[in-house]
């Protein structure tokens, strides 16, 4: 704890705005060698309807493949010729495009994401390609019935909404998707104002600054800003059938909005609920009943909503014995909650984990940059941690009552049923 504190005097956040109107958060990490840049726009699939869903991953993709300037092997190359990483990912609500270079590679780093942000040529033959490899990825992703699974699931709690649509997009949409889509939707939302550029590392802050301005110029200055209904969390089940031994279970409950400080209570709360191996879920159903093999539960949260998912991948003679098992620890979690001492080692583990990540670049440059652009605010760790140290009992039972409360929602399967199960049997508290 000696050497944390110790860092934070060395480090200090910054926040500015170019001309164009893209904001940049910095940390400037002295006693490092390299620098850690990301490209953040404030676009995923929550932006997309049912006609263009898959734009935004789809966009991901094209924007490696190529400029006037950069072929897509030259773009790889340039940056894995001086020992760097390039890679991007797209979720619900960002899409990220990032580097890790050493830092005197910085102005090189600067000049390829700028590039491939402003001046893809997204030519026909290309498109066409990447929606060969994206097919390909979506079919990897049907063989991932873990991941499927959680995605049926957004789909059940929250369905005909942007927010419940499958990140990849499916087979019919991403068949629509044309070039001069692209580029209305990239002239709507990949602009200035909706573009936050976060640099943690050893750099030069005034040439920093200067370099962002000269190389991302010409972005579009202004475009649709992101705007959110609260979506209602849907009482539903969706289940698919695939011939595969285990049977892949998510369940739902009401979870808590990005920015809201009772997500820091949730955490505590589930580090003892089902995130981890010594927690209440994995100890009961795995290792003292061993019915699955793998259990957990996890939060997940955005723009004013978010849910509480609990998976398990098990055989399915079991589903109905794991599932009243579920419920037990539901039930005691909203009778007993947790005591004192949970609570304290609850939080030294959660301030822990959260601690150890600071120790990587990258990971400091991404929650830097997601904070900044989906709630405009960034946090010194030491607030963090003081937060976590400010959450007492009451704390606990309010969040344990609003998260807990309502049961289980929501649930989603895949696998082969047990014949005799009825999904829907699962709502019925």
């Amino acid at each position: 704890m000696l050497i944390y504190c110790k860092l934070q005097e060395d480090i200090m956040y910054t926040k500015d705005k170019l001309k164009s109107g893209i904001t940049i958060v910095t940390e400037d990490i002295p006693y490092v060698n390299s620098v850690s840049i990301g490209v953040w726009i404030a676009n995923g699939s929550r932006n997309e309807n049912k006609y263009n869903n898959g734009i935004s991953h789809l966009i991901e993709h094209m924007l490696f493949k190529g400029t006037p300037n950069r072929s897509a092997r030259k773009i790889a190359e340039d940056i894995e010729g001086i020992g760097g990483q390039i890679n991007a990912f797209t979720g619900k609500e960002a899409t990220c495009f990032y580097v890790k270079v050493l830092d005197e590679h910085i102005d090189i780093a600067i000049d390829v994401l700028s590039d491939m942000l402003q001046n893809s040529t997204f030519k026909d033959e290309d498109l066409t390609r990447e929606k060969g490899v994206i097919s390909e990825e979506i079919n990897m992703y049907e063989d991932s019935p873990e991941d499927l699974v959680l995605d049926l699931l957004s789909q059940a709690m929250w369905p005909d909404t942007s927010i419940g649509y499958p990140i990849l997009g499916t087979f019919d949409t991403l068949k629509s998707i044309g070039r001069e889509m692209i580029i209305k939707y990239m002239k709507d939302y990949y602009t200035a104002d909706n573009t936050v550029v976060s640099v943690t590392g050893n750099f030069d802050r005034e040439h920093l600054i200067k370099m962002l301005e000269m190389k991302f110029k010409n972005l579009e200055r202004k475009g649709k800003i992101p705007q959110y209904d609260k979506p209602e969390l849907n009482n539903s089940v969706l289940y698919k059938a695939k011939d595969i031994e285990q049977i892949h279970l998510s369940l739902g409950l009401p979870g808590i909005e990005i920015g809201n400080d009772d997500l820091y209570t949730l955490l505590i709360i589930n580090n003892i609920f089902g995130g981890g191996t010594s927690s209440r879920l994995f100890q009961v159903i795995r290792e003292e009943k061993g019915l699955a093999y793998s259990i957990y539960s996890y939060p997940s949260s955005y723009k004013n909503t978010g849910a509480f998912s609990i998976y398990a991948g098990l055989n399915p003679k079991y589903i109905a014995e794991v599932v009243k098992l579920i419920r037990e620890e539901i039930e005691k979690m909203k009778i007993t909650g947790i005591n004192e001492e949970q609570l304290k080692k609850s939080k030294e583990q959660l301030k822990g984990n959260y601690i150890l990540g600071l120790e990587s670049i990258s990971g400091r440059m991404f929650g830097m940059g997601k904070s900044e652009l989906l709630t405009d605010k960034i946090y010194e760790p030491k607030e963090i941690v003081s937060k976590i140290d400010h959450i007492n009992i009451d704390d606990v039972n309010r969040v344990i009552k609003n998260i807990f409360g309502r049961g289980i929602i929501s649930a989603a399967a895949v696998g082969k049923l047990n014949k005799h199960f009825d999904l829907e049997r699962i709502l019925v508290q």
